[in-house]
C-alpha cells in the first residue's frame, strides 16, 4: 500500500494538510450546463492556483489532461449515469481501473448513492475498484450521496455520518460527502474514519461567500478539504473563485 499513501499524499498541500480538489466532470451527467465550456480554460490555469488536484472523465483526460499541471493530481471518474436515466440517481462503471491508469491518473473516483433499489450494485462497483485500484497503488475517492427513494432528506446528519463511515469501512482512501451543517456528528464521524473526508460543494449557491461558510463550518467540524465543482465553474470568475476557495481552505499566503 506504499504506493496508494504515496499518492494520496500529494493530494493535500504540505503546509495547510487539507486539499481542495476541482471536480470538472458534470458534463457527462449533466451536458451543456452554465459553466461547462470553461473547463479547458480552467485545466490551464489549475497549475497556478493552490488547488492539489482535478477531477475529470476519462474522455478529457485523454484529450485535455495534458493541460494539468503535472504538480496536480489527475483524478480519474469511473462512475457514469445521465440525469435523463430512471433512476436519475443510477451510477455504473464507465471506466476500468486500467483505463484510467493509461489515460494518467494518479487516483480514480467512484460514485455511490446509498438508500436506493440499486445500492448493493453501486456498492459492489466500489468493492471491485478498491481492489484493482490498491493492486495497481492507486488511490480511490468515494463520493458518496443519499440519494433514492428510501431517503426524505439528503442532508440528515445522521446519513452524512453513515456515508462517511461507510467509506472508510469499505476501502476507500478518501471520502467526499455534503456537509450537513450539523458540526458535533459531523465531526464525530470525520474523526472516527479512517481516511480524510473531504466535503462537496453540492448545487450551485446564491453566492460564494455562501460556500465559503460552509467550508469553513465543515474545516472547523474535522474535514480536512474539499471537492467542488459548480459553484467554482459556474461562477462569473471562476479562476478568482477557485483562490477564494484554496485561500479558505489553506489559509492566506
Amino acid at each position: 500500500m506504499i504506493g496508494t499513501t504515496r499518492r494520496r499524499a500529494r493530494l493535500f498541500d504540505p503546509e495547510s494538510g487539507k486539499s481542495v480538489i476541482l471536480s470538472l466532470d458534470h458534463g457527462a451527467s449533466d451536458g451543456m450546463i452554465p459553466g461547462i465550456e470553461k473547463i479547458q480554460e480552467m485545466l490551464g490555469a489549475v497549475g497556478s492556483s493552490r488547488a492539489q488536484g482535478v477531477v475529470l472523465n476519462k474522455g478529457l483526460a485523454r484529450s485535455w489532461g495534458g493541460n494539468v499541471d503535472q504538480r496536480v493530481g489527475l483524478i480519474i471518474q469511473l462512475s457514469g449515469g445521465t440525469k435523463h436515466g430512471l433512476p436519475t440517481y443510477n451510477k455504473s462503471l464507465v471506466c476500468s481501473v486500467p483505463e484510467a491508469l493509461r489515460a494518467g491518473a494518479d487516483a480514480v473516483c467512484v460514485h455511490v448513492n446509498l438508500g436506493n433499489d440499486l445500492e448493493d450494485r453501486m456498492l459492489g462497483d466500489l468493492g471491485v475498484v478498491t481492489d484493482e485500484a490498491h493492486q495497481l497503488g492507486l488511490p480511490v475517492m468515494a463520493v458518496i450521496y443519499a440519494r433514492g427513494g428510501q431517503i426524505v432528506n439528503e442532508l440528515d446528519p445522521a446519513l452524512i455520518g453513515h456515508s462517511i463511515r461507510l467509506g472508510g469501512e469499505l476501502g476507500a482512501d478518501l471520502v467526499a460527502v455534503p456537509f450537513s451543517g450539523e458540526s458535533e456528528s459531523f465531526g464525530r464521524a470525520a474523526r472516527s474514519c479512517p481516511v480524510p473526508v473531504l466535503v462537496t460543494g453540492g448545487p450551485r449557491k446564491a453566492s460564494l461567500d455562501i460556500v465559503l461558510d460552509d467550508i469553513s463550518q465543515a474545516l472547523e467540524a474535522g474535514a480536512s478539504g474539499v471537492c467542488v465543482g459548480r459553484n467554482i465553474f459556474q461562477h462569473p470568475d471562476p479562476i478568482a473563485a477557485l483562490a477564494k476557495v484554496t485561500e479558505r481552505v489553506h489559509g492566506a499566503k
